[in-house]
């Protein structure tokens, strides 16, 4: 033993196991790393595209200036039909997509044939490529002649759109509810709540929260996808578009439309990975409703 010092175990003290420390000039020599790297990839790439046989061929069919500041606002000004196209589709969308996500999720053999169509519905138009339910609507319902029915392809277009998308949002929908713990909707029972008002109150309230990242992602592919109402005859961006490059017999206002949707749907994909970085840190950080909080929730849902 020691004096006036602990007492002596006879145990060694475990050796340290931190790591070596990462000085400042080894992080100042990985970003100048990254930074040649990507210089001299990208250096690369431009010499060889540029001393390519068929560039200056190349150049005047998809990079000719003139064209391209010619066509630039008049593919933008036919955005706005795209634009009506996504935000139409996409309300119906999640109203639908949501409603057959609870048909789905609905429990007990009395349900059995609601999730028997809604399973169907599902699994056919998500098997079906979009290009072939835009024609057969487009062309198809139309061409039957039925007094009352629309013949504005606008409208098929946003029928098709919506039919395709409720399939694919619905799984996201019927995924988040699945997420949520059996104990939420048990709770909800315990305190009188009915199977309709606890998924309606306590499950389908909190799925929601979950998904809007997913949601997000699927809306920028809807976003994209409007371009392929054009088929049956919606002048919207892409339809412009070419209409220009076979007047002009030159490819650079489809340039112009990839540049109208980059400057849109970037900064959206951009918004969507920062709600799903904040998400992931709110579940990290302890997001749960304290018990009391929930009971006085649940108690008001009843009222």
């Amino acid at each position: 033993m020691t004096v006036g010092g602990p007492p002596d175990t006879g145990i060694n003290p475990l050796p340290s196991v931190r790591g070596p420390r990462l000085s400042s000039g080894s992080g100042s020599r990985s970003t100048l790393i990254a930074v040649v790297s990507t210089v001299v990839v990208f250096t690369a790439l431009a010499l060889v595209i540029t001393n390519a046989p068929g560039w200056p061929a190349f150049q005047e069919l998809f990079l000719n200036a003139q064209i391209f500041w010619y066509s630039l606002p008049l593919v933008a000004g036919k955005f706005w039909v795209n634009v009506r196209l996504f935000l139409t589709a996409e309300v119906l969308i999640l109203v639908w997509g949501l409603g057959l996500a609870v048909m789905r999720s609905l429990p007990g053999p009395v349900f059995t044939p609601v999730r028997m169509l809604a399973t169907a519905y599902v699994d056919v138009f998500r098997a079906l490529p979009g290009l072939l339910v835009i024609y057969m609507l487009g062309f198809g319902i139309p061409g039957l002649g039925i007094p009352g029915i629309p013949n504005d392809t606008f409208f098929w277009g946003v029928v098709a759109l919506t039919l395709l998308y409720s399939a694919y949002v619905s799984e996201v929908y019927r995924a988040g509810i699945d997420s949520i713990h059996p104990s939420q909707a048990a709770a909800a029972r315990s305190l009188g709540l009915s199977e309709f008002q606890a998924m309606r109150f306590v499950v389908v309230p909190q799925a929601i929260r979950r998904v809007i990242p997913p949601l997000l992602n699927d809306f920028i592919g809807l976003q994209k996808d409007t371009v392929l109402v054009s088929t049956i005859g919606v002048v919207e961006i892409f339809r412009q578009s070419t209409i220009i490059q076979q007047a002009k017999f030159n490819y650079t206002p489809l340039l112009a439309t990839a540049l109208v949707f980059l400057l849109v749907t970037i900064p959206l994909a951009r918004f969507t990975d920062w709600l799903l970085r904040r998400e992931k840190a709110r579940r990290q950080g302890g997001g749960a409703i304290p018990a009391g909080n929930r009971r006085s929730r649940l108690l008001a849902f009843r009222g």
